[in-house]
């Protein structure tokens, strides 16, 4: 679930081992003119890769976890597009992604995500203009972060409840298989944040009912953003939508 192709391998992989969930691609183009290549390690001894373009004076900064397929090399486009509205970003592969070393699992990201925050407020960046942002399963990664370290905001494009309800509404019953993987219903409860959800009302592959459920369990301050006629993959094509969430991230600095 992500920027790259959605296939039956994925609902597969989700009754299965949690290696199966993710579709890396190890190829990485250069990064886009102005934006610097990064790395650093996590607390499991993991080396990971990501681009970083610096804020504007005070400006605050998207720490963006990507979804399940491909890596950060085919998000260059959308990065652009934010940094041309006056925002940071650090974009990082998980592990086994890109550049990244080691094997993705679902324990693994959320080190990964940590290791991705620490390292953005060693810039250093306080975390009153830190923003988790994240796509698809890279929300699930997203809400455990905003829910274990301080931000000034979360940001959920395309995300889901729990991976168990993306696999009933694909596969009916067969999607109790999946357990507790990735379970931002449960979590999100514990944001202390405000949080923006935006949801494609056309998204083939994440319904958007699921979209409205977690923003009707997060808590207040909250707002929601439907994407009329958005897919799942071309979401964050939409410019109104990219202005929304600069907007939301520059009135959430403290």
């Amino acid at each position: 679930m992500g920027r790259g192709s959605f296939s039956a391998r994925l609902l597969v992989g989700f009754m299965a081992l949690d290696g199966l969930i993710f579709f890396p691609d190890r190829h990485v183009p250069a990064p886009p003119p102005g934006v610097e290549e990064r790395r650093f390690t996590t607390a499991d001894g993991v080396r990971l890769h990501a681009w970083w373009a610096p804020p504007p004076p005070s400006g605050p900064v998207l720490l963006w976890s990507h979804g399940n397929a491909g890596n950060i090399g085919g998000r260059a486009a959308v990065l652009e597009a934010l940094i041309q509205r006056g925002l940071g970003v650090f974009a990082y592969d998980y592990r086994g992604y890109g550049r990244s070393t080691g094997q993705p699992t679902e324990a693994g990201v959320y080190r990964d995500a940590e290791a991705a925050y620490d390292t953005v407020r060693a810039e250093p960046i306080p975390a009153s203009r830190l923003v988790c942002f994240g796509e698809s399963l890279g929300g699930a990664v997203s809400v455990h972060l905003a829910t274990e370290r301080p931000c000034a905001a979360l940001v959920l494009v395309a995300t889901f409840t729990r991976l168990r309800d993306v696999a009933w509404a694909h596969y009916g019953p067969l999607g109790l298989l999946v357990g507790d993987r990735f379970d931002s219903l449960t979590r999100i409860g514990k944001l202390r944040a405000p949080v923006l959800i935006a949801h494609g009302d056309q998204d083939e592959v994440v319904p958007f009912p699921l979209g409205e459920r977690l923003f009707a369990a997060a808590p207040e301050p909250k707002h929601f953003v439907r994407v009329p006629g958005a897919l799942h993959n071309d979401v964050l094509d939409d410019p109104d939508l990219l202005d929304t969430i600069a907007t939301f991230a520059r009135d959430s600095r403290r």
